[in-house]
Formats: C-alpha cells, structure tokens, sequence
C-alpha cells in the first residue's frame, strides 16, 4: 500500500529571509515576471491539483476491498485507534457514505466516510473542480504492480470520465515511493495501460505532447533511493515517447542540500517543467517568504536559464497543526507564487484529508466531527469557514495567476460568501472541545456535556457544593449565549440549579458573564436553559453551580456556547 508522502519528507526549517539570494535577484523578481519557456497549454499558464482518489470502503467493489486508506489496518473500520487521516469531509454532496467506527458527530449522526471508488464521489470532486477554477487534475499512480494496481487502474477510468464530461483535463503522475523495481516497470505500465488514455480528449497535453510527470525522483530518505543515471534513462525515454515530463522534485533540488540527494542537478534538468515539494516545509507566513525570497526566486531563475517551466507547490496548509490562519496562509502562498511570475501553479493536494492539506470541501464545524476525538474542523481559529472555502480561494488565486485579478497581497475571498468572518451565531463553538469539571460523579465525566448526546450528561461530587463545569473553546472568541441542557427524558423532573456562567481568556482569571440565579430546567420545554449576554471575548467558559433541587449535584448533558 502507497503511504503518505508525510511519513517520508520531513520539515526543513526557515532561515534568515535574505540568507541566500541577493537584494537584485528580489528587487527584480518584484518587476518582471518570469518568460516561460512553453506557451500556454494544460499546464502552463493553469492550475494544477494532485488527486489521490485512494479511498475505499467496504462493500463500494473495489479490488483492493476493505477501508483503503482511511485506516492503518484496512481490514478494521476507521476509529481514533486506527486511521491513516487528520481532516475530516463534508459529506453533504455525497450520495453515499460508508458507517465507521468512529464516534457519532457533534451533532449525534453517525460518522460516515465516502468512497473514491463510487464514480459518484469522482463526478462530484470533479463538478468541484469545474465550478471552482480547478484546470487538471494530476492523478497520482503509485506502484501499481502490487494489490492497489487493479483498483488504481479502474481509478484512471473513473478519472478520465468524470474529466470528459465536467470539461476538465487530466494527467498521469507516478510517484516512485518505494517503487524499487520502477526503472523498468514505468516504461510498461505507461505502454500497456497508461498511455492509451492519452487519446481522450481530456487527457492533458503541453506544447502538443501528452503530458506525464514523476514524483520522487532525488529525495534524500530511504523511500527513494535510486541513483541519477536510472532516473536521468526514465526521464529521457518519457521525452522520447513524445511526452512533456514533469518532475516532482525536492524543495531543495537546485542546490543538492537538506531534503535533496546531491549529484541530480543533469536528472533535474532533464524535466520540462519543475514542481518542487512544499508539504511540511512551512506552517507560517514569514516561512512562506522565507522560501518565496531564499528558494523559490532563484529556483525560477534557473529555470529560465535553462529553458525549464517552473510549477511551484502551493499549499492551504495544514488544518490538524492550525497552520491555516482562515485562509491568509494559502492566500499569501498564491501571492508570492503569482509575483514570482511562474509558469503554472500546483495545488497539494485537493483531497489529502491523510495529511490535512486538503482543498476539497471539508466539515465546518465541531458538529459534523466525529465528537470528542479532536479532529479539527475548518473553524478551528474561531472563524466560520464554509465548507468549499478553500476551493473558492483557488478560484481566486487562478483568477490572480490568470491576469483576470489583480495581483494583491490582501486575500478577496470571504471565508462565507454572504457574510465575512467570525463565529456564526447559528453554530455551537463547544461542540467536541475539551471540557473539564471541578469533579464527576463515576462514569459521569464532563465530556459528556459537549459530545452533541443530550442523554449523556456530567455530573458533580455529591453533596459538595460549589461545583464547575467548563469548556475550552481552543482559542478566544466572541460569546453571547449560553445554552444550558438536561437530558429530556420524562424521568428528570422539574428542578433548579442556582448558577453562574463566567469567561476566562487564559482558564485562570474568570469574570462573571450572567450573575448567579436559579435556573429551572422543566421538562415541558426541553430541560433546556437559553442565558444571553453583552459579547465577550473568551477562551473558556464556565458554568459555577451552587445548589440543584433535584439531585445533590451539578447536572448538564449539554454546555454550549453561541456567538450573539
């Protein structure tokens, strides 16, 4: 089974913004736009997105059978305890979902996953594509000589179709990890299977070749350990079938350093165009420069000293590390990408939920997360993301790459088309964050007032008032309401608990939001308790009870926290 490119290529760290290019190299990148050595085509002048298409479920056909990867053992259904992923998709487009064994979402449907087998989920991804500026899709084929092959082969099929009829192009784009035998197996996979989808009209071509690229070539880890002359034979002998050959390369490739073997500079050049890697490079937007002003200027000069078409890896980031900052991050990446006047753009990757630097449309919310298991939703920071938000930001960068956008370093796109940013008042900001409490009663924990079940509650030492509950909400946000629950069952009579709600920025200091009262939670109206209140910006919130009518405790199956 293909593994992540994540569990290979390590992060390489930023240095001094101008450590290795000079004030001209950047004063000039700032003025001229670099000449492309190709004119226009399906990949000059476009934007490209990696497709992995490699998620199966059981029971969708697929030879490889089993929960291909979405879990470490595909023979068990994906949990916390076995998955291969960090993101989470939006499923409402999916026609069909496959149940897990992960916890029921924050909002108590079951977690389910779709299948890349299902051409449904292939004409969906695809629609995406089309509505949202997304010109080819680079399909990835890994070794194919092994159990994935079959389903690989009848992924390319599904690929070409939904392409033939949501009018776009695609590409073959082998990634040689761990492919140990691919010096010769290449050459007869692209003659026997790959090469006769060349003839649909959807597949990509370049200055009138076919267009075909290789992944992996030069990285300096265990998974890629060819030599030059192996790689330098397979780069010529694709060019002598008449293909445009892309090279999917080492960030640092030009210079034979950190994540790039030395001695591949002829392999290197031997490419019609050059794609480094930028996956784990950078979590930050002065990373970003740092590689825009050390990295990527020179790498555009060499390749315009030698005839080469640049296609530098953009990327939205890393939702599970926080690294996308509501969109800035990938904003900045296409600015720095489209000022530097390359040749084309790829986007890594369009459904990569493995590594969480996906674009297709991903859960907005703690309430369509499987619950409690910190899977980070697209409003991690606090802001509302709709869920195709960053397929809507590519739109916008290709616009931008395009000539149709002015370049600008400030991002367009708002991340809801009808409203800008911030908490929307609609969603519950304590859905499946973490929640800690004064004390619990046996199995009672405090997780259970945030997990989207009202039967499930928390419940306090007996007999020992004061008591909390609180809620952390991962980052300071604006609150307004607080709604208080018990579970709805007849048997939970009519009783009040005499409580306060504080708010604290830092879970030390808090401050008094709704002053101590008695509450009534009354099972005629939902034993539900709304409590509004002035907006205040707050990180944790808390609710402090001193008495209960009905129990010696404090009680709640559900604390949840709204904007105003």
């Amino acid at each position: 089974m293909a593994v992540s490119r994540r569990s290979f290529v390590t992060s390489v760290a930023a240095g001094s913004a101008l450590a290795a290019v000079s004030a001209s190299e950047i004063v000039s990148a700032f003025t001229s736009a670099a000449s492309a050595a190709s004119p226009p085509g399906d990949v000059v002048g476009k934007i490209s997105v990696g497709y992995q298409g490699w998620f199966s479920c059981p029971g969708d056909g697929a030879p490889i059978g089993g929960w291909w990867h979405w879990s470490r053992d595909r023979f068990q259904p994906p949990s916390p305890s076995n998955t291969t992923i960090v993101s989470w998709p939006d499923m409402r487009e999916y026609t069909h979902g496959y149940t897990t064994a992960y916890p029921n979402l924050g909002n108590g449907q079951p977690a389910q996953l779709f299948s890349s087998y299902d051409q449904q989920t292939v004409d969906t991804h695809f629609r995406w594509m089309r509505e949202h500026g997304c010109d080819t899709a680079a399909l990835q084929r890994f070794n194919p000589f092994g159990d994935e092959g079959p389903t690989r082969d009848a992924m390319a099929l599904k690929v070409r179709d939904a392409a033939e009829r949501f009018g776009r192009k695609f590409y073959i784009m082998y990634d040689v990890t761990s492919w140990t035998s691919m010096r010769s197996e290449l050459k007869v996979d692209w003659t026997t299977k790959m090469s006769a989808h060349t003839a649909s009209p959807a597949y990509a071509r370049q200055s009138g070749k076919p267009v075909v690229c290789v992944w992996g070539f030069g990285f300096n880890d265990p998974g890629r350990p060819f030599a030059p002359a192996p790689c330098l034979e397979v780069v010529n002998w694709f060019k002598a079938q008449g293909c445009y050959v892309i090279g999917g390369v080492p960030t640092y490739w030009r210079q034979g350093i950190n994540d790039s073997r030395p001695g591949f500079l002829d392999v290197y050049h031997a490419f019609d165009m050059i794609s480094p890697w930028m996956v784990g490079r950078t979590g930050t937007l002065d990373g970003l420069d740092w590689f825009y002003a050390n990295v990527n200027v020179p790498d555009q000069a060499d390749c315009d000293a030698h005839g080469i078409d640049y296609q530098p890896c953009v990327m939205p980031g890393d939702l599970s590390t926080g690294a996308r900052a509501h969109g800035d991050f990938y904003w900045r990446h296409f600015y720095n990408m489209v000022r530097l006047g390359c040749q084309g753009i790829y986007i890594s990757m369009f459904d990569e939920y493995n590594e969480g630097n996906q674009i297709a449309k991903t859960a907005e919310t703690a309430a369509t997360v499987p619950a409690g298991t910190g899977i980070r939703p697209l409003d991690e920071d606090g802001t509302f993301c709709s869920a195709d938000y960053y397929l809507r930001i590519t739109a916008d960068g290709g616009r931008m790459l395009k000539g149709q956008l002015a370049l600008t370093p400030v991002r367009p796109t708002p991340p809801v088309v009808a409203g800008g940013p911030g908490p929307q008042p609609g969603v519950n900001l304590a859905a499946g964050k973490p929640a800690t409490a004064s004390s619990q009663n046996s199995g009672f924990a405090p997780a259970n007032a945030v997990d989207g079940n009202a039967g499930s509650y928390w419940e306090s030492a007996n007999n020992a008032f004061p008591q909390w509950i609180q809620v952390d909400l991962g980052a300071a946000l604006s609150v307004g309401r607080v709604v208080l629950k018990l579970p709805p069952a007849a048997a939970w009579a009519t009783r009040t608990q005499t409580l306060s709600v504080q708010g604290s920025a830092n879970g030390s200091a808090f401050t008094t939001l709704v002053a101590s009262g008695g509450r009534t939670f009354n099972p005629a109206t939902g034993n539900a308790v709304t409590l509004t209140f002035p907006s205040a910006s707050v990180r944790y919130v808390r609710v402090h009870i001193t008495a209960n009518t009905g129990w010696p405790a404090g009680q709640l199956s559900e604390l949840e926290a709204y904007a105003s």
